[in-house]
């Protein structure tokens, strides 16, 4: 079993319901059992202008799944969700499933890299984070979580409180 990080977001079609609807399918994955869920975290887009807020959370998951076959898995729940991949980057979307930690693994395929390549400048990542995993926690390179924190400021987030029908799980 590998404790995995996930990152959840989405600000179409109901952004809080498609969260909540992603856990649900995420915990249903084979092999796979949702351990915790963070708050829900509203923040500011970084793409194009004039799209909506974003809704956003992190879960850990215990899981055997290999890393490709839990991407497999998770960009199935997009699709099923509605995601529809588009070259605009950072588009608005109704879901983004995002592998940010497996386990102490650093991991770089052509389809996956994790530590999630981003994540170090994403407060939107980063708090979800530290809620469910602790600040004491360590990337596989050696970052402790808590400089990432101290370097990436709360600004254009806010707590938004539990997802609908998920118990916070600190």
């Amino acid at each position: 079993m590998e404790r995995i990080y996930i990152g959840l977001g989405s600000n179409l079609a109901e952004p809080a319901a498609q969260l909540a609807s992603a856990l649900q399918a995420m915990a249903a994955l084979p092999r796979t059992r949702l351990a915790a869920v963070s708050s829900l975290y509203a923040s500011d887009p970084l793409g194009p202008p004039g799209q909506p807020r974003y809704a956003n959370a992190v879960a850990a998951l215990d899981s055997e799944l290999a890393p490709l076959e839990l991407l497999d898995g998770l960009q199935a729940i997009e699709l099923a969700q509605g995601r529809v991949r588009k070259d605009e980057r950072w588009a608005p979307r109704t879901l983004d499933l995002d592998i940010l930690l497996f386990g102490e693994h650093a991991i770089d395929l052509p389809r996956l890299q994790v530590p999630h390549y981003h994540m170090h400048a994403r407060a939107f990542v980063l708090y979800p984070l530290a809620e469910i995993a602790g600040d004491d926690l360590r990337l596989p390179d050696g970052r402790a979580l808590r400089a990432l924190l101290d370097a990436c400021p709360f600004e254009g987030l806010e707590v938004a409180g539990a997802l609908p029908g998920m118990a916070v799980t600190p």
